[in-house]
């Protein structure tokens, strides 16, 4: 026992160094260039909710540097989110931003409740067809966002943007001892800034000052009338901020070939928004955009989205006068770059090949994305559809008649459910068929109490001529299935 416990400590050390020092190098740059791709994102998610720029920023601070601790996915950004500020409107605009700090407090409690009921083994059933649709439509969604950035822009943001994905992507070929992300966006403000251009900046996109996110109680009335205006905001914030986390762990696993402990990860999000409402910050989630930018310029472990957290906070306490400067151009080409990063044009090529329906649910759960610019229901709506079309196809039972002995038997192929217990009841002919009969489930499983229902009333249209009716085959599930609905105990049950 002591032996086995000393081996899994000393794996759990291991695994702790791999993921916080294992790539010191490359997890510090990526971090500092998520950090400067974070604050117009924050900035402009603050402004959707209706709240001061601060609130974002504090947010995107303390979430990412919890998440780096608490989270079950080294290298995915946390941070403050659109999807998320989309759900704070109503709330700050009718009760105030102290609602919102008190509602994300109660979020990451939810969350963490639910990460305690392993409920992040649910990623699971989302199909692939569906994961496709909400990756090509959030980066449909990241290019819209960053179009209106050229409202009113002159030539010189066209060039800098195109500059700006030059360097991304030919720098790599000849230079890889920094992430061109990163690169392109100091040499895009040095140009700015020693040219003077006329260009809209960070600066530009809300105030900004010198300061750290500090405790803070949310000042309302702790009642049972202030919890029943919390709990509808906090309980939808904390299912979407969860499925878009969970989603976006899945795209990160993929694109750095690792496993996440998605369990981890619900809790870890609880806990990161708990806190981050403590602090006065808006309740946040993954960010695919973010995260594609830490994979994209080498970010792998924890020490990446630590790093991120921590530069942002140094960037606004020390340099918010240099971060101000930053101009736009190059942060929205560094959008552009994750748009095309993320979206995945293999679904294009090969949408022919891939089944009709399978293709059907992407385009549509990417449309629906696109038009309701809600990643939860386009996600939602895919996966019922896929469930609906799953369901169908498994509704094909097959019933076989052969004779066996001068004793008819009917051999029953398919899963037995709801969807397929009116087809299994259409294939008896009672009229015709000798006084007894056999029905053989060896090719099938009983699923719930429709399919007992449909096989008793098989038996009772025999019974009423009759007839005897024996089954067999039965595995031991439906076995007790049958048991617990007392036909076996009705000696319909035998050989």
């Amino acid at each position: 026992m002591r032996d086995t416990r000393r081996r899994n400590g000393k794996e759990l050390m291991n695994t702790l160094k791999q993921q916080w020092f294992g790539n010191i190098r490359g997890d510090v740059l990526a971090g500092i260039t998520v950090a400067l791709a974070l604050i117009p994102e924050a900035i402009a998610f603050s402004i959707i909710a209706g709240v001061d720029p601060m609130v974002g920023l504090y947010a995107s601070i303390t979430i990412a540097i919890v998440i780096s601790i608490a989270g079950g996915r080294p290298g995915m950004i946390s941070a403050a989110t659109g999807a998320m500020a989309v759900l704070m409107v109503g709330l700050v605009k009718d009760y105030g931003v102290e609602y919102l700090f008190a509602a994300t407090i109660l979020t990451g409690i939810i969350q963490f409740i639910l990460g305690i009921f392993k409920v992040g083994r649910f990623i699971t059933f989302v199909p692939h067809s569906v994961l496709t649709g909400f990756v090509n439509a959030l980066a449909i969604l990241i290019f819209m966002a960053q179009l209106t950035h050229f409202t009113g822009a002159n030539w010189i943001m066209y060039a800098m943007v195109a500059g700006t994905l030059a360097i991304v992507y030919i720098l790599p070929r000849f230079f890889k001892a920094a992430p061109a992300p990163l690169i392109a966006i100091i040499v895009m403000t040095i140009i700015t800034a020693m040219l003077n251009l006329d260009v809209r900046t960070v600066g530009d996109m809300g105030n900004l000052t010198s300061t750290l996110p500090m405790f803070h109680l949310p000042n309302i009335a702790w009642t049972w009338d202030t919890l029943m205006i919390l709990l509808p905001y906090s309980f939808t914030l904390a299912l979407v901020g969860l499925l878009e986390s969970l989603l976006t762990a899945t795209i990160v696993d993929e694109m750095t070939e690792t496993k996440s402990s998605k369990n981890r990860e619900v809790r870890g999000q609880g806990i990161a928004n708990f806190i981050n409402g403590l602090f006065g910050g808006m309740a946040g989630c993954a960010m695919i955009g973010q995260s594609v930018i830490n994979v994209k310029s080498g970010g792998r472990g924890r020490l990446s989205t630590f790093t991120a957290g921590a530069f942002l906070a140094i960037l606004l306490l020390l340099l918010s006068g240099v971060v101000k400067q930053v101009p736009m151009g190059a942060l929205v080409g560094v959008m552009f770059m994750v748009c095309i990063g993320t979206f995945d044009w293999s679904s294009i090529k090969n949408i022919a090949r891939v089944p009709r329906a399978e293709a059907f649910v992407m385009i549509v759960t990417v449309a629906i994305v696109v038009y309701t610019h809600d990643l939860s229901i386009g996600v939602m709506v895919g996966v019922v559809l896929s469930v609906l079309h799953f369901g169908w196809k498994q509704t094909k039972i097959r019933v076989q008649a052969s004779q066996e002995q001068g004793h008819k038997v009917y051999r029953v192929h398919g899963p037995f459910f709801f969807g397929s217990s009116s087809r299994f009841v259409d294939e008896f002919d009672a009229e015709a068929d000798p006084k007894e009969i056999t029905i053989d489930f060896g090719g099938s499983h009983i699923w719930d109490n429709t399919a007992v229902v449909a096989i008793g009333k098989v038996k009772f249209k025999y019974a009423k001529l009759g007839k005897t009716v024996h089954l067999r085959g039965l595995n031991e599930e439906s076995t007790r299935i049958l048991e617990r609905s007392g036909f076996a105990t009705a000696g319909g049950h035998g050989s």
